[in-house]
């Protein structure tokens, strides 16, 4: 019976890391890989790409498009944040850029 117990529990837990952030989630990282001299500048652009369904996506989600968004000629760092839904039902995906 204890046995039954520790196995049930193992299975809770490895479900539970499985599916984190399945019914809700909202991440922002980095798109550069060298920090040392990172500025940011003065300027932020956004660009966005949704999925609705798994069936249906739109948007221009690319850094060109994220400069003209925040009006930068000159982009010196990029990050992307992911905001999703029930499995990705619902989800967004934002390049931001920064610069000058």
């Amino acid at each position: 019976m204890k046995k039954r117990y520790l196995l049930d529990g193992f299975c809770i837990l490895l479900l539970s890391i499985l599916i984190q952030g399945c019914a809700y989630s909202h991440i922002q990282r980095p798109l550069d890989t060298d920090f040392n001299k990172t500025s940011l500048g003065t300027k932020i652009g956004r660009s966005h790409t949704r999925s609705v369904l798994w069936l249906f996506a739109w948007g221009d989600g690319g850094t060109e498009a994220a400069a003209k968004d925040g009006d930068i000629t000159s982009i010196t760092h990029a990050d992307i944040q992911v905001f999703m839904v029930l499995f990705g039902l619902y989800s967004q995906v934002t390049t931001v850029v920064y610069g000058d």
